[in-house]
């Protein structure tokens, strides 16, 4: 049936073959690779127009002020959530941050019995809403230095909601 020569032929036959096939590539990807260098671009051979520009115009930031006026403090209730997990409600009640009653128009750091960082005091002197908003869009580019390790909330509309909510919670 099959003798040494024959597999012999057969294992040469497919090393010939890829060998070619790989020495093919090699040739293509040289040939390709050498027009695309000439004009350092990348260029498709046909383009389907998405609009794509268009939506790249710059959409304009709505003043922080405009959105608290309109904010529903229902909705930033159910965000507190996100909120209580660090945070308390009762007066001098501090979890690993300090007691939110009252915070809208609180001096900066003057929660009792709470340790501070230091880098809040450098940045705002009360917590007015604007200041809040500022901080709970990124705490750690408001206040570098800060022991707040949230993320921050991206929508403006859900910040104005939650602040409107502790603006209620007042003590």
């Amino acid at each position: 049936m099959f003798d040494t020569m024959t597999m012999t032929k057969l294992l040469g036959g497919f090393c010939g073959a890829f060998l070619v096939f790989l020495l093919g590539g090699f040739a293509a990807e040289f040939i390709y690779h050498q027009a695309e260098s000439h004009d350092g671009e990348h260029h498709q051979a046909y383009t389907i127009d998405t609009g794509a520009e268009e939506a790249t115009e710059e959409v304009a930031e709505v003043p922080f002020g405009e959105v608290f006026a309109s904010a529903d403090a229902a909705a930033g209730e159910r965000l507190w959530r996100q909120c209580q997990a660090c945070h308390k409600l009762e007066q001098g009640a501090n979890g690993t941050g300090p007691y939110l009653t009252g915070v809208v128009g609180r001096q900066v750091a003057s929660a009792q019995g709470y340790a501070y960082s230091g880098s809040l005091v450098e940045v705002a002197d009360v917590w007015t809403p604007e200041n809040l908003n500022g901080f709970l869009a990124n705490p750690k580019g408001y206040a570098p230095g800060t022991k707040m390790a949230y993320n921050g909330m991206s929508k403006i509309e859900d910040r104005a909601n939650l602040i409107a909510w502790l603006e209620g919670q007042g003590g």
